[in-house]
């Protein structure tokens, strides 16, 4: 018997990493591309707009004001009225907000459009991480998380060069590099927003590519993870039901503690993603595209860490240690690669420290999808999320100003390695003290 539910749980797993896996690694790639590609349009735009370093800090931290605002209120609006609809929204408007950023002439537009892409954005990461959640068992949580963040990693492995191509097409019909890499990367979000409208399934019960045993499978091994007080809540009138799983997530510490985790860890991905061309330049001095592809090898590494730790994780059932060592160590390799006077060295060491920090990624999200469900899973991640951004609103203006002020990037990035080797202490505390995760699935 055992044997038997075994070759069900493998089938259905395997026909839903088929079916849905790819694609939301799709959509999330086209979604961290336009997020991220600003990062590359900076070799052009910002002489053209006449921004300092501190202004492009300044207009790449905007987006993060109105992604932080709309974040809850928007996943527990994914959460009312489904995945499907709100997921195609998003995305139609952010596409077309990212490519409307081709037509900016002043600092002031390029702030405005910024925020507009935060407002359009916001959801789209927690909603995907409540989506999976919807469809894993948490035993199988880590390596499908760890699969959709691949999307963002692939995003700059393939982003970075594609749009340092992309300022290659400049003066094309008279308009600059940089305005035909955010043109032309913004309209794939739209097209696939039609495309996630028509064909993203909302639950296992809608997709007909599963068979009927596969589908009761699935349900009974979601339900028996479902707290009883969450299925209770499910009966709540929609006001009720949103409030009191805003109270929950406002109130637990277990979701705080993941918060403070995840924006320190936050200081990495954000701070170091957004001005990786711009340091790699400082670095070599090569050419934009080859600092464009210098620039996306660190999420190759990436790509090969979040697979291997998240896998690691789901084969041993533990979930902290895999947050606390490779957030230490990418703090510790950032930090010193800053005293390698070796210009190779100093960069492998970057490289390391990206691929560690992004290693975290999916066992993160599935530790916490362990211990939130339903409508409080959607307050919880979304909450945990725009505290994270808080990094995103304030770490480039101060990156841009210590560059603008000391004329070196080495304080900011040794501010980042602090902040990782901190986030990788507190994982290690949550591990040591397991019992701090048990009163959100009690009081859920």
């Amino acid at each position: 018997m055992t044997s038997q539910a075994d070759g069900l749980h493998a089938a259905t797993l395997g026909r839903i990493n088929r079916r849905l896996l790819p694609f939301l690694m799709l959509l999330y790639l086209v979604a961290y591309i336009d997020r991220s590609n600003i990062s590359v349009a900076a070799l052009q735009m910002n002489v053209d707009l006449g921004l300092t370093v501190q202004m492009y800090g300044l207009g790449a931290g905007l987006f993060y004001v109105t992604y932080i605002l709309f974040e809850v209120p928007g996943n527990l609006v994914l959460a009312r009225v489904g995945a499907r609809r709100w997921i195609a929204r998003i995305m139609l408007t952010w596409g077309v907000i990212a490519a409307g950023m081709a037509f900016i002439q002043t600092p002031t537009q390029f702030y405005v459009m910024r925020l507009l892409l935060g407002a359009a954005e916001a959801g789209f990461t927690p909603g995907i991480i409540y989506y999976i959640a919807c469809w894993y068992p948490s035993s199988d949580r880590a390596r499908a998380m760890s699969f959709f963040y691949i999307g963002a990693a692939l995003a700059s492995l393939i982003g970075l060069p594609l749009s340092g191509v992309l300022l290659e097409l400049h003066g094309g019909l008279g308009f600059a590099g940089w305005r035909w890499l955010f043109f032309l990367e913004g309209i794939p979000a739209v097209l696939l927003g039609w495309v996630v409208l028509r064909r993203l399934p909302e639950r296992p019960d809608d997709a007909p590519w599963l068979a009927p045993a596969q589908r009761a499978w699935l349900n009974r091994a979601l339900s028996a993870e479902t707290p009883r007080h969450e299925a209770a809540r499910r009966t709540e009138a929609g006001f009720a039901a949103e409030l009191s799983a805003l109270k929950t997530a406002f109130g637990s510490r277990t979701v705080w503690a993941l918060a403070a985790l995840w924006l320190l860890q936050a200081f990495g991905t954000i701070g170091i993603t957004l001005f990786l061309p711009l340091l790699v330049k400082n670095l070599s001095g090569q050419s934009n595209f080859i600092v464009a592809s210098l620039s996306a090898l660190p999420f190759l590494l990436a790509c090969v860490l979040m697979y291997a730790n998240g896998h690691h994780s789901d084969l041993t059932g533990e979930r902290t240690l895999h947050l606390g060592i490779p957030l230490i160590g990418s703090g510790l390799l950032l930090a010193s690669c800053l005293y390698a006077s070796h210009v190779p060295t100093r960069y492998a060491m970057l490289v390391l420290a990206i691929g560690l920090n992004w290693a975290v990624t999916p066992v993160f999200w599935a530790l916490t999808t362990e211990f939130v469900s339903g409508m409080t899973a959607a307050a919880s991640i979304a909450l945990i999320n725009a505290v994270a951004n808080l990094a995103g609103l304030a770490l480039p203006p101060a990156m841009g100003w210590i560059k603008d002020t000391t004329h070196s990037y080495d304080p900011a990035l040794l501010l980042i390695a602090a902040a990782l080797m901190l986030g990788g202490m507190l994982g290690l505390r949550i591990a040591s003290r397991s019992q701090l995760l048990r009163p959100v699935s009690r009081h859920v």
